[in-house]
């Protein structure tokens, strides 16, 4: 991986994660787009979880790095809401948008970033039965 710095990308992706988001994923996107570093990608169950998540990155990263996101869209129907933070955009979707979309089947050739530590374990499959 490059000497990108993935600080701002895993503060989201941790914050998605304290509000239960599902599937969350970091990616560095530098060498296949121009506009950013990295994407953050995460589901909600509902469109309510969807608006919990984007408001604790919204939060998180302005407490954290005193960062605003440039610009906010999909607010209104919390299906995809897309958060940017200018080197790093977020994609927080509704599950079945997320699937119908399929972002990361369309950067797959995309390097992963590990975004989990002690804190942030990855959930064991039998927690989430």
């Amino acid at each position: 991986m490059s000497g990108i710095d993935h600080t701002l990308a895993i503060a989201a992706a941790r914050a998605a994660d304290d509000k239960q988001a599902l599937d969350v994923v970091v990616l560095e996107v530098a060498e296949i787009m121009t506009i950013c570093d990295s994407f953050v990608i995460a589901s909600g169950r509902t469109s309510r979880q969807v608006k919990a998540i984007v408001d604790e990155i919204e939060e998180q990263l302005f407490l954290l790095h005193d960062r605003k996101p440039r610009a906010v869209e999909g607010l209104e129907s919390r299906t995809w809401v897309l958060m940017d933070y200018g080197d790093v955009i977020v994609h927080v979707f509704v599950e079945t948008d997320r699937q119908y979309y399929r972002l990361e089947r369309l950067y797959s050739d995309a390097p992963q970033v590990e975004w989990r530590d002690a804190d942030h374990p990855v959930p064991s499959p039998e927690a989430s039965a």
